[in-house]
């Protein structure tokens, strides 16, 4: 949910675009940084209620989470981390492209191989190992190692929280690249 929600936060980029609302958001003095803050914060929170939703359902079916209260809030982290990252990413596409067919295009090509590439759906140790190499560096996957992790009743705390300084790294990184996409989108206006 994390990677596909918020691989389409740039539409509402797109739609301002449309609309004009983005050139008087520009020609205010309202922070850039803060435009894409919004955006995540957002996103972040839609991530939260639905993974909560999606926590909840799984206990009423008899699911149990052996790490408890803190393991199931550094699940959530993890999904707001991954949300930041792919929701930044998105933000600057669609600043940098101004296409929702582009956002679509690009969204789809990442989401899908970075989710295959990953423990979510299949053991890395049941595949090739040329998953498993890709695996190491994917953000889906950090995501995944920290919230099933965490989840255990003798968490790898370690592991857990190297984890989520990649993720909260990539995160910072993205923002930055998105907010920056401003400048690139001014400029050809």
């Amino acid at each position: 949910m994390a990677l596909f929600g918020s691989a389409w936060t740039g539409t509402t980029y797109i739609q301002d675009m449309d609309r004009g609302v983005m050139d008087r958001f520009l020609t205010s003095p309202t922070s850039r940084g803060a435009l894409i803050g919004a955006t995540l914060l957002y996103q972040a929170l839609l991530t939260v209620v639905q993974t909560l939703i999606v926590l909840g359902i799984a206990w009423l079916a008899g699911a149990r989470f052996d790490g408890g209260v803190p393991g199931i809030l550094v699940l959530v982290l993890a999904a707001v981390l991954l949300t930041v990252i792919f929701g930044a990413l998105s933000d600057a596409v669609a600043l940098l492209t101004r296409q929702q067919t582009a956002l679509i295009g690009i969204s789809q090509i990442l989401s899908f191989p970075l989710m295959f590439l990953s423990s979510a759906i299949m053991d890395t140790r049941l595949a090739p190992a040329w998953v498993a190499d890709i695996a190491r560096y994917n953000p889906f996957e950090w995501a995944v190692v920290a919230g099933r992790g965490a989840l255990q009743s003798s968490p790898d705390w370690a592991s857990v929280w190297g984890h989520l300084g990649l993720l909260a790294g990539l995160g910072i990184i993205m923002g930055v690249l998105a907010t920056s996409a401003f400048r690139v989108y001014r400029r050809s206006v």
